[in-house]
């Protein structure tokens, strides 16, 4: 893995003709705990059609020579589904002052390298970029500590998040549906985190 990496930042219909590869992706990663996602590449294609079709997204790719290695998106959280939108309606936030931060995924060979900082940085740059934002915000699912499926030695990102000035804000919590390894079909929680985006 001596590849170098590089970065590559779309937006709107420049993302079409990744969508498979991102999808292909994000199902091989969100595979493993915390998700235990069983996906498919037509659920995921539709999931990221949100983003082809808002000309203010970034989806940010990380190659390794021609490997995609990771990929990160983002979106103005007022482009996003009512789904997104509710719990900061309910805490008085104005959906159009937040910047969605997605999510980032990235093949295990290659963490610990920075990427995630990389992707948070180009994420928060656009949003900056495009101006008039107040947050930036992202979603983690929610597991539960005691839960078995949790691998021995697992450490979270919470940490991460946290050194990048996130707040988890408990109580602004949505429902996301997705097929569970071995179980189908369930209802999980995501809460959001955010932080203030400041202005250079």
């Amino acid at each position: 893995m001596h590849d170098a990496i590089s970065l590559e930042s779309l937006s709107g219909a420049a993302l079409l003709p990744h969508l498979d590869d991102v999808a292909r992706l994000r199902i091989a990663v969100f595979r493993d705990w915390p998700y235990l996602y069983e996906g498919d590449v037509g659920y995921e294609r539709a999931y990221l059609a949100a983003y082809a079709q808002s000309a203010d997204s970034v989806v940010v790719l990380a190659r390794a020579g021609d490997a995609l290695i990771g990929a990160s998106t983002g979106i103005p959280l007022a482009h996003d589904s009512a789904g997104f939108q509710a719990p900061f309606r309910a805490r008085g936030i104005d959906v159009a002052q937040v910047f969605y931060c997605g999510e980032s995924v990235l093949l295990p060979a290659w963490r610990r390298r920075g990427i995630g900082h990389a992707f948070f940085d180009a994420r928060e740059a656009h949003a900056r970029r495009l101006g008039g934002f107040g947050w930036t915000a992202f979603a983690a699912v929610d597991r539960g500590d005691a839960d078995p499926r949790r691998p021995p030695g697992h450490r979270g990102n919470e940490a991460f998040w946290a050194r990048r000035g996130y707040v988890r804000q408990p109580g602004m919590t949505m429902h996301l549906h997705w097929n569970e390894l071995a179980i189908g079909d369930v209802t999980h929680p995501l809460t959001f985190w955010l932080r203030p985006l400041e202005t250079p």
